[in-house]
């Protein structure tokens, strides 16, 4: 229903049902808008009194319009608006566009009210944007529709926006006046009856005139389907797609029996998701449009490798230091360049990278320094920084950047610092292209984010992972364990067996319920053993001290038997103990945990991390929705922070990593199959090193199911 969506954006004829000549009103604002805004179709404002709003003729309603309407813009009472829905469709609205307030987000008879014109919209294919919205703009010189009671109508440009919040819509287009920002859509969708960021992110990917999508959330109609959506604008568009999302606080996060449960916070799905879909999450509105005036107006860099030209010393280490704190490099110049920059600066001058050219550098200075950096093939972009200084030619040093940056295809950003001083010629600059930040650390986030976005799409392995898996197995396993209960948490035994129908790599192991059965289990697994209690009543092992490693002998594993008892019963008068498991005893390698929990809305989130007995101190984790590609896999295991430890650190080989994502997409696979598995620990997973044969292995396991009931 795409082209229904088109003719919201792209209406030959509105008719704005609640137009009035009231001054302060909305339905004066939105008439007045359209007027002014130079709407190139045909108005129709419907009023039952009027007999013209700003010398347009009125109509007494929607039907007595002698001709087709394509869009309808409804302000009037919520109580009116099933209604005119109705009466919308028998004249063959395809559009809507509800600004009327007081349904949902006011609950109780609001919400009922909502849900009968999502089923009148649904019924008639009508597709409607709101209700509870600022409306819809459109800057298109063809089009130049301004649907909405805002102030302004943005100047055009190549950003789309979309909003749920209205009122933050128009302080945005109030910012985005102010720093000479345009845009090519302008959406607010408030309440989303109907139209959803999905189906918006759709349009505007498809959209030749947006080059950048912005979008303030506050949260999301169905996890994968965006993803799917983001995705492809993402790597399959180009197009870099930016997003606020409001609610980060960790007050929604819910304690859970499992490590991942404990972990997995109201936010952690939806930074899943973006990182999924290749969206940069920015932190508040100033950074968003910091991010997008560069990915609108400069090309990627193709690396990290970046150049600095400064006048002062000071704020080239400022930039340095923010640069590499968001993961760039300084450039290595090579040795041409450095001859170049030695003959064209003064003595007094670095022509190492930070390029200082001093306090009095002229912009014919600044010219050759800049011209010279961009051809070294070890750039891949450049930061310019200005301080104002009494010798500085400020609008002069402007118009040589643009110069540059049209003699090459790495991106520029500048940050000539102030405002007042450098206001002319930071005009210049942003009216050539040029984004210009007051801070330099403000550049080099952005040219960080402009690497990241550029980086993501070169990522291969963007599809899904098949295995070879005992589907059919998993579910009886789940059925028989369930048996009619709302939940069960499986002990360790339980949950290997259902881990092997999906190829995870289990230790040989025996469950034990007698001493008299120690002796055969042991000589089964040839070696030192550890064991495990096995009850269904305790989840956290080492709390009630039932594990005991290193057992080598049957006399020590009796005794061991005993102990690990007693203390369950100690720990846990009332446990149901179904005896010790016995398993051999993983070789050294490094520990790490997967694990998932099933988020209410989105289902399951994968964790990755480094594991052991400190998982939840350190808290090095990351998420990911499943089912999830096998650059997703990949990806999480390099997002840690302690990724280095896998790497290979202090004359420790590096791990096998193939071996971890393996494990990843398995487990991935699993929980999306059976949603009955609402939480799930494998903690630790032992790696072992790199070239080895050896992979890894699931040193121990648990798992919870819930029935389908209370999925």
């Amino acid at each position: 229903m795409i082209d229904n969506i088109n003719t919201i954006f792209s209406p030959t004829s509105i008719a704005i049902i609640g137009a009035t000549n009231r001054s302060g009103s909305v339905g004066q604002a939105v008439m007045r808008n359209l007027i002014q805004g130079e709407f190139q179709g045909v108005l129709y404002p419907v009023h039952p009194k009027l007999k013209s709003i700003y010398g347009v003729k009125t109509y007494p309603t929607l039907s007595d319009i002698p001709d087709p309407v394509q869009l309808a813009v409804i302000i009037v009472k919520p109580e009116a608006v099933p209604e005119l829905l109705e009466e919308a469709a028998g004249k063959g609205v395809t559009g809507a566009v509800i600004i009327t307030a007081g349904f949902k987000e006011i609950g109780g008879q609001g919400a009922a009210l909502e849900k009968q014109i999502q089923e009148i919209a649904a019924r008639h294919k009508i597709r409607l944007v709101g209700p509870n919205c600022l409306g819809v703009i459109n800057t298109d010189t063809n089009v130049r529709m301004n649907a909405s009671f805002a102030r302004l109508m943005p100047r055009p440009g190549n950003i789309g926006f979309i909003s749920q919040s209205g009122a933050l819509c128009t302080s945005v287009l109030d910012y985005a006046e102010g720093r000479k920002i345009g845009f090519s859509k302008f959406i607010s969708f408030g309440n989303k009856a109907d139209v959803n960021e999905i189906d918006l992110l759709h349009y505007l990917g498809e959209d030749p005139q947006t080059r950048v999508i912005c979008m303030y959330l506050e949260d999301l109609t169905a996890g994968q389907a965006f993803i799917d959506v983001a995705s492809d604008i993402s790597w399959n568009k180009g197009k870099p797609i930016l997003a606020v999302k409001s609610g980060t606080s960790s007050e929604g996060a819910r304690a859970a029996a499992s490590h991942t449960g404990s972990l997995v916070g109201s936010d952690s799905a939806y930074d899943a998701i973006f990182l999924q879909s290749g969206i940069q999450r920015v932190d508040g509105i100033n950074e968003l449009f910091h991010y997008a005036m560069a990915f609108s107006r400069q090309p990627l860099p193709k690396g990290r490798r970046i150049a600095i030209v400064t006048n002062a010393g000071g704020p080239g280490i400022m930039a340095t230091d923010a640069a590499v704190r968001q993961g760039l490099k300084l450039a290595a110049f090579t040795d041409e360049t450095t001859a170049k920059l030695k003959r064209c600066l003064p003595p007094t001058a670095n022509i190492h990278n930070p390029v200082d050219v001093i306090g009095d550098a002229t912009h014919e200075r600044y010219e050759s320094a800049l011209k010279t950096v961009m051809q070294d093939p070890n750039v891949d972009g450049a930061i310019v920084l200005l301080t104002p200084q009494a010798m500085t030619d400020i609008l002069e040093t402007a118009q040589i950047v643009p110069n540059v940056a049209r003699q090459t295809d790495k991106p520029i950003l500048c940050s000539f610092m102030g405002i007042t001083d450098v206001s002319e010629g930071v005009a210049h600059l942003e009216s050539n292209g040029l984004p210009n930040y007051v801070f330099p650390e403000a550049a080099s986030r952005t040219m960080a984010a402009m690497m990241r976005f550029g980086e993501r799409l070169n990522i291969g392995h963007r599809d899904l992972p098949h295995f070879s898996v005992e589907r059919d197995n998993a579910a009886r396993l789940i059925a028989e364990k369930l048996g009619g209960q709302p939940k069960c948490y499986l002990p360790e035994r339980e949950a290997a067996d259902l881990l092997a129908c999906y190829g995870l790599p289990l230790l040989t192991s025996r469950l034990v319920s007698d001493p008299s059965q120690i002796t055969n289990a042991m000589e089964a697994m040839h070696g030192p053993v550890a064991m495990k209690i096995a009850s269904k009543d305790i989840i956290h092992k080492v709390d009630a001290g039932g594990v005991r490693l290193g057992i080598a002998d049957a006399n020590q594993a009796r005794q061991a038997f005993d102990e690990i008892v007693a203390g369950g019963l100690r720990f846990n008068p009332e446990a149901r103990i179904d005896g010790v498991l016995m398993q051999e005893m993983a070789g050294k390698g490094v520990e790490v945990i997967i694990g998932c929990a099933r988020d209410p809305k989105f289902g399951p989130i994968v964790m990755f991390g480094l594991g052991g007995t400190f998982v939840e101190a350190l808290r090095d984790v990351t998420f990911r929705l499943a089912p999830m590609r096998i650059a997703s896999a990949e990806n999480m295991i390099r997002s840690i922070k302690t990724f280095n430890i896998l790497q290979g650190v202090r004359g420790n080989p590096p791990s096998d990593l193939a071996a971890i994502r393996e494990c990843i997409l398995r487990v991935s696979t699993l929980v999306d199959d059976h949603p009955q598995i609402s939480e799930l620990d494998i903690n630790p997973l032992i790696v072992y090193p790199e070239g080895k044969g050896k992979g890894a292995v699931v040193a121990d396991c648990r798992i919870m199911l819930r029935s389908a009931a209370s999925v």
